[in-house]
């Protein structure tokens, strides 16, 4: 087959690039130019870029670099932006795969090719004739909740190479194999902010508004925050604090209040029931005509941990999660990532929203 090959610079990309000739398919390789790349170091990608180039030329590959900026900011920045504005926790990563690496790629070149292959821990499974959305089978590394978003027709063109193997198995090929990037770390990095720190880019675009960090149970004001915008629900690090640990567990958004609970173990941070809305099924509902506390497993951040529970559907889009054990930070914008019992498909999402946590 003739595929399309997205690669990174990372290690992940490169093996998925030599699995696929093992196979003996014909290569094409693609870097994706996106992100800021204004002089700032917001997205410095040339050392990625070189690291692709060196993969290409060790293979003999075509390679090209495409460049989807103004996409990607109409796109992907735009919606970070505007959710973090509205005190939601946005998921840029998710609206990257489906927006730009599936979409405006796609569209433009990808749709010349058999296929587009990733380097994504996730596989596909044919069922009845319809193509699933699976699970990699390295649960740690599992990204399918970055895919949770991704229209059929997206899904049906994919192919992940490496979704079969543990990490450790990755590694070991790089390596076994000379790739020049076998020893690259991983990237740890949002997909848009490259090197640059998370709170410096929501500074630069959205300033700073000061208001006070609350003690939810006493009143009691604890000191100042910069703006809501820098907190998310759960968040336990950068708040400037004595005496912790402190969690952020309510944001006012009106009022521009945070408002935060003491210790590792305060109930305040957890809850049991998370509310969808946009609820969004990838190849199709699996439960059409009665949802009515179905068994899942589910994920409401990118986590090695699928959580047990029960969906149910309340009103036309709307459901409810119901988990069987306590959840961590719960916040609105974020995904709840729907799985089945098993683990093994991943059925879609739906955006949490702000019945779960006031804000």
């Amino acid at each position: 087959m003739k595929i399309a090959v997205l690669i990174s610079g990372g290690v992940d990309s490169a093996v998925a690039v030599h699995r696929l000739l093992e196979q003996g398919h014909d290569l094409h390789l693609f870097y994706i130019r996106i992100g800021l790349d204004n002089g700032e170091g917001d997205c410095s990608a040339e050392e990625d870029i070189e690291m692709c180039s060196f993969i290409a030329h060790r293979y003999g590959l075509p390679f090209d670099v495409v460049s989807l900026h103004q996409e990607y900011w109409d796109n992907v920045m735009d919606y970070a932006l505007r959710t973090v504005r509205e005190g939601l926790t946005p998921n840029p990563d998710i609206m990257c795969n489906k927006m730009i690496k599936f979409g405006f790629f796609e569209q433009r070149w990808g749709h010349e090719f058999d296929k587009t292959a990733t380097g994504h821990y996730a596989t596909t499974h044919e069922i009845d004739g319809l193509v699933y959305l699976g699970t990699g089978v390295d649960k740690v590394k599992d990204q399918t909740d970055f895919l949770c978003r991704i229209s059929y027709p997206q899904l049906s063109h994919l192919m992940f190479p490496i979704g079969d193997l543990p990490k450790a198995r990755v590694r070991k090929i790089a390596v076994e194999t000379q790739l020049p990037n076998a020893f690259r770390k991983d990237s740890q990095g949002i997909c848009f902010l490259g090197k640059i720190n998370y709170n410096d880019f929501i500074r630069r675009h959205l300033g700073e508004k000061p208001g006070p960090i609350i003690e939810l149970e006493t009143g009691r004001k604890l000191g100042e925050h910069r703006g809501f915008w820098f907190h998310t629900i759960g968040q336990r690090k950068g708040l400037g604090l004595s005496g912790g640990p402190w969690y952020v567990v309510k944001k006012n958004v009106h009022d521009n209040v945070i408002y935060v609970s003491q210790g590792y173990d305060t109930e305040k941070q957890y809850g049991k029931l998370l509310h969808l809305d946009e609820m969004h099924w990838i190849t199709r509902d699996p439960w059409p005509k009665n949802c009515e506390g179905v068994e899942i497993m589910f994920k409401n951040r990118h986590s090695p941990d699928f959580l047990p529970a029960r969906l149910s559907r309340i009103e036309g889009r709307e459901y409810v999660i119901e988990s069987e054990v306590p959840v961590q930070g719960i916040a609105p914008g974020q995904f709840g990532v729907i799985y089945d019992r098993d683990a093994k498909l991943c059925y879609g999402s739906g955006v949490i929203t702000g019945r779960n946590v006031n804000i």
